[in-house]
């Protein structure tokens, strides 16, 4: 079976990290899918970011999952991926609130059944949190794996210039 993991991963943080891991687990291929959410103004280069998650599951030795960006609608970058289910994480019941709500969209429109897993114990913390640390100079490592942390910490200045730019 496939899974299609889809999220925006601005930045993919230790929890996202736990749910491709065990996904890695489940299923026989998984695509982590890069996605556009035009609610959102994204902090990080998504390309960037999909490139250190590559190198990241490189070095995890994950050669059944694989990343894919993508400017559709979700159950359609699925459906490209030849995915039968999709992937979501959960920190906490408001996740599972928000999530469900998506769920069943993507059942009526796309087909798609949704699986949920847990983010773990480093799950608490959210890609809005980590940005929000970022924009004002703090230290993100411990909240995102390594190769994510070396990214960001690369760019630290420039996102918190062009945050500060865009108040």
């Amino acid at each position: 079976m496939r899974a299609f993991y889809p999220g925006t991963f601005d930045p993919l943080t230790n929890g996202h990290w736990q749910v491709i891991r065990l996904a890695a687990e489940m299923f026989e291929e998984v695509t982590i899918g890069f996605g556009a959410n035009s609610e959102k103004k994204r902090l990080t280069d998504r390309d960037k970011m999909a490139e250190a998650t590559r190198v990241l599951l490189a070095r995890a030795h994950l050669d059944h999952v694989r990343v894919v960006t993508y400017d559709t609608l979700t159950y359609q970058a699925a459906q490209a991926a030849g995915a039968q289910v999709l992937v979501r994480g959960l920190r906490n019941g408001v996740d599972y609130d928000f999530e469900e709500n998506l769920a069943e969209v993507n059942a009526r429109v796309g087909g798609l059944e949704t699986i949920y897993i847990r983010a773990g114990q480093m799950g608490f913390v959210s890609s809005s949190m980590v940005r929000e640390m970022l924009i004002h100079g703090e230290k993100v490592a411990e909240f995102v794996p390594r190769e994510i942390a070396g990214l960001l910490e690369g760019a630290q200045g420039q996102i918190a210039a062009g945050a500060r730019g865009k108040a």
